[in-house]
């Protein structure tokens, strides 16, 4: 039998997010830099994999663990990746290809299809969420041509709030704005075609390189979607919404209404889990209980045993679709 493992993340910073700046600290983040963007919470991508309370990677536990760690019905190539992000300035507008796309086209990659929860936004804060209802393919070409202010008519801009969730399928364009943090839950890949970063020019005097060609091939300007509503399944003293449920990922809110609160997750032999807590509380199971401080990210190997959350808290938990 198998314990959940709380995870130590790694991070993107400096010039590889520069947007970023303090906000991850509000999270318990120990950040390495005043423009750090993103803290990696469960993630194997090479380079930015995190790592167990002894510093070994979630790579190398996957593989000593085989389907104890993954699941029976989840496949060795890892499928997901959960991420903070905190954007001091807006992200570029990006869109990600489909597994189909990134496998011809990236090396054999997966795609990228995610979701926002919106942890922190201050007021006014906007998303990029699509495009505006009748922009075409063609006219999103044309506008790339012209740039700028063409371009940006082209956006379809959201104010967010605390509490909101947003799903962003592949072929979706999309970008964060300043002043909002988020905690993001995505395929396990790192595709990226970025579309416009609003004319910005880095330290080395040069704008960041864009990806045009690519986006347009995997954009889908159909996509016109709102803030998801999930499916709430509520006891007398346990909030429990699904918003999202599809091949890619189940994202998952707990949310325990009093001290005496409990909320059993069952074992789930065929696939991993993640948990994230929004909120201080206690995973247990039978014979020990895990603390939990706001920010802290577990992941939880399929064997584990039948594990139950405790007092008044807040957490999101989260699972891959079963493809074997």
């Amino acid at each position: 039998m198998i314990y959940p493992i709380k995870m130590t993340p790694s991070y993107r910073y400096g010039e590889a997010t520069p947007w970023g700046g303090t906000g991850l600290r509000a999270f318990g983040k120990e950040i390495p830099d005043e423009r750090t963007g993103e803290s990696l919470e469960v993630s194997v991508l090479p380079g930015l994999e995190s790592r167990d309370p002894d510093g070994k990677t979630l790579t190398s536990l996957l593989a000593d663990g085989g389907t104890d760690m993954r699941g029976t019905g989840v496949d060795e190539t890892f499928p997901l990746l959960l991420k903070f992000i905190s954007a001091a300035d807006r992200l570029s507008v990006q869109v990600h290809p489909d597994d189909t796309y990134a496998g011809a086209h990236e090396g054999g990659k997966l795609g990228k299809t995610e979701a926002w929860v919106i942890l922190n936004a201050e007021p006014g804060a906007e998303i990029v969420y699509g495009v505006r209802p009748g922009v075409t393919k063609e006219a999103l070409r044309a506008a790339c041509a012209e740039g700028g202010a063409a371009l940006q008519a082209c956006l379809n801009t959201v104010r967010v709030k605390p509490g909101e969730v947003y799903f962003i399928p592949a072929g979706m364009l999309h970008a964060l704005g300043g002043g909002i943090s988020v905690a993001e839950i995505q395929q396990s890949s790192d595709v990226t075609y970025r579309f416009y970063d609003w004319d910005r020019i880095g330290k080395n005097g040069k704008p960041r390189e864009l990806h045009i060609e690519k986006g347009l091939d995997v954009v889908n300007p159909e996509l016109q979607m709102k803030a998801c509503t999930g499916q709430e399944k509520t006891s007398a003293n346990v909030r429990d919404v699904v918003y999202i449920d599809n091949p890619a990922f189940v994202l998952e809110m707990f949310e325990l209404l009093d001290a005496d609160a409990k909320a059993v997750l069952a074992a789930e032999p065929e696939r991993f889990r993640i948990l994230c807590a929004l909120s201080d509380g206690k995973l247990c199971w039978d014979g020990g209980c895990m603390d939990l401080k706001l920010g802290d990210s577990v992941f939880i190997p399929a064997a584990a045993p039948d594990l139950y959350l405790a007092g008044s808290q807040c957490v999101l938990y989260m699972k891959p679709g079963i493809t074997a």
